[in-house]
């Protein structure tokens, strides 16, 4: 029961953390790898919340009014990269927007899910390495 109810506070962390939302997945995962042997299992949940807040924040974009065009420097990145841009969606600052953008500009589903999923995959991963070198 313990775990579940971990896993559940790491992955509403992971989700938030990918929206405007406040969140700290990067410390919620640290405490988890410091504290439990099961790493794998918190790489898996926070890849899945994170993940999964991206999408949230894709689904927001492309139910936005397209009243107002965003910015010229934001679409020609994303005109010119397409879903790869997604792939920087880690990235702070800017990484929570381009979820959005590309919703909005109705790029295709699935390379956007699949550019998503493996950007953060590696960040989690190289994450969670660097948690198991230190702790």
């Amino acid at each position: 029961m313990e775990t579940l109810v971990l896993a559940a506070g790491l992955f509403v962390s992971a989700l938030t953390s990918a929206t405007i939302l406040p969140g700290t997945s990067e410390a919620a995962l640290a405490a988890w790898v410091y504290r439990r042997d099961d790493w794998a299992l918190a790489y898996a949940v926070v890849l899945a919340g994170n993940v999964g807040g991206s999408l949230l924040m894709y689904a927001v974009g492309r139910k936005l009014p397209q009243k107002r065009p965003l910015p010229v420097r934001a679409t020609a990145f994303l005109h010119r990269w397409g879903a790869w841009a997604l792939l920087l969606a880690w990235v702070p600052v800017i990484g929570d927007a381009l979820p959005v953008a590309a919703g909005w500009l109705h790029l295709r589903f699935w390379p956007c899910f699949w550019a998503l999923l493996f950007g953060k995959a590696l960040r989690y991963i190289f994450l969670v390495a660097v948690l198991l070198q230190i702790l």
